[in-house]
C-alpha cells in the first residue's frame, strides 16, 4: 500500500491548535528521514546464493526487556541480532513497526513539495465541508487550521461562558480601513483624511487588537505609527495584505498629493472658486456706512461731497441745527 499523504496531514492538524505550515511539514519529513531508526536492520543472501535476501526488521522493547545493541552474521548467511542486559529502571523508546501500518510509514517520501501539501489540504477541506461535522479547514496568513464552523459559535460561547461578540462602529471601521490601505500611519493623517477626531477608534482597534503601534514616523514631533496585525487578517479572512481589494477611487499617489496640499493651506481666492477674476466690482465707489450708538439704522454717508462749512450759514452734517422759536398765530384785523 503506498504511503497516505493525506491521512498524515489530517493526524497533524488535529494534534496541534496552532496554524500548520507548509514549511512545518516539510521540516517534519525531513526529521523522519534524520532519525536513526530504533533497531539496525540487516540484509545477507540466504542460502547459497540464490539472490534471495533476508531482513531483519525492528524489535519492539518493552520495559525491562531485552534491547537490541548490535548485528553480527551468521554461519548461514543470516543476520542475527545480538541482545544486551538493560537496567530494569531504564527506559526504552518503543517503536511501532512499519508493517502494521503501511500507509503511515512505508515509503515515506523524502521531499514533499508545497503542490502536493496544497492539493491534500484541498482534498481534506473538502471532505470536511461535505461531512458537515461542524469543522472547517482554513488557511489562513501563518498555514492551515481547523477551526469550528460559526454557526455553533453560540454553544462555544456557552461552554467558555463568554460574551456575545461586539460589532465594530462604523467610525471603526473607517478607521481600520484607512490604517489598513495607508500603514504605517500616524493619527493626524487618519484625522485628515476622515475629518475627524481618530483617538476613540483607535484605542478600540488597539483593544481588539486589530491594530498595534509600528513605531515612530521620521517628522516633527515623532507621531506615532500604526498598522494592522496578523488577528487583523483572520478578521476579514485573508492570507496577506495583497488580497485586499484595489481602491478604485483614489490611488495612493494621489491621496499623497492630496496629504500634502491640505497641510498648506491658502486663500481661497476667485479663481479657486471658479470666477474670472476680470470681473471683479470696482471698490471705488464704495459708500461706507456710519453706525449709530442708538442701535437705530445705519444711515449711508454722501461721499465725495463738495465742501460747504466755508459758506456762510452753513451746517455740518453731522451738527443738529439750533431749534427755532415759536412764531405766534397772526390775530385778525378788526373790521
Amino acid at each position: 500500500m503506498a504511503f497516505n499523504l493525506k491521512k498524515v496531514l489530517k493526524a497533524l492538524l488535529l494534534s496541534t491548535n496552532q496554524p500548520l505550515s507548509i514549511k512545518d511539514v516539510q521540516a517534519a519529513f525531513t526529521r523522519f528521514h534524520d532519525q536513526a531508526p530504533a533497531a539496525t536492520v540487516a540484509e545477507a543472501p540466504a542460502g547459497g546464493g540464490d539472490g534471495d535476501r533476508s531482513v531483519a526488521t525492528e524489535t519492539a522493547v518493552s520495559d525491562g526487556g531485552p534491547a537490541a545493541a548490535g548485528a553480527e552474521a551468521g554461519s548461514d548467511g543470516v543476520a542475527v541480532v545480538a541482545s544486551a542486559p538493560v537496567d530494569e529502571g531504564a527506559e526504552v523508546p518503543v517503536e511501532i513497526s512499519s508493517e502494521k501500518d503501511p500507509e503511515l510509514y512505508t515509503d515515506v517520501p523524502s521531499l514533499v513539495t508545497a503542490t502536493q501539501i496544497r492539493e491534500a489540504m484541498a482534498q481534506i477541506a473538502e471532505e470536511v465541508r461535505v461531512a458537515d461535522e461542524g469543522l472547517l479547514l482554513i488557511e489562513g496568513n501563518a498555514g492551515y487550521r481547523l477551526m469550528t464552523h460559526p454557526r455553533f459559535g453560540r454553544w462555544l460561547r456557552i461552554l467558555r461562558q463568554e460574551p456575545p461578540p461586539v460589532k465594530l462602529s462604523q467610525s471603526a471601521i473607517e478607521t481600520l480601513a484607512v490604517v489598513a490601505y495607508r500603514q504605517p500611519v500616524t493619527r493626524s493623517e487618519i484625522e485628515t483624511i476622515r475629518g475627524v477626531s481618530a483617538e476613540a477608534g483607535l484605542n478600540k482597534l488597539l483593544e481588539r487588537e486589530l491594530v498595534y503601534i509600528t513605531g515612530r514616523a521620521d517628522t516633527p514631533g515623532r507621531p506615532i505609527q500604526y498598522g494592522t496585525t496578523d488577528q487583523f487578517l483572520e478578521f476579514i479572512g485573508i492570507k496577506s495584505l495583497d488580497e485586499m481589494p484595489a481602491s478604485d477611487v483614489l490611488s495612493s499617489r494621489q491621496i499623497d498629493e492630496w496629504l500634502k496640499t491640505s497641510t498648506t493651506t491658502h486663500k481661497p481666492n476667485d479663481h479657486d472658486m471658479g470666477l474670472d477674476e476680470e470681473e471683479q466690482l470696482p471698490l471705488e465707489n464704495v459708500v461706507p456706512v456710519v453706525v449709530a450708538e442708538s442701535g437705530e439704522a445705519p444711515a449711508p454717508a454722501v461721499a465725495d461731497a463738495p465742501a460747504e462749512s466755508d459758506a456762510p450759514g452753513a451746517v455740518s452734517p453731522l451738527e443738529e441745527p439750533a431749534p427755532r422759536a415759536p412764531v405766534p398765530p397772526e390775530t385778525p384785523a378788526q373790521p
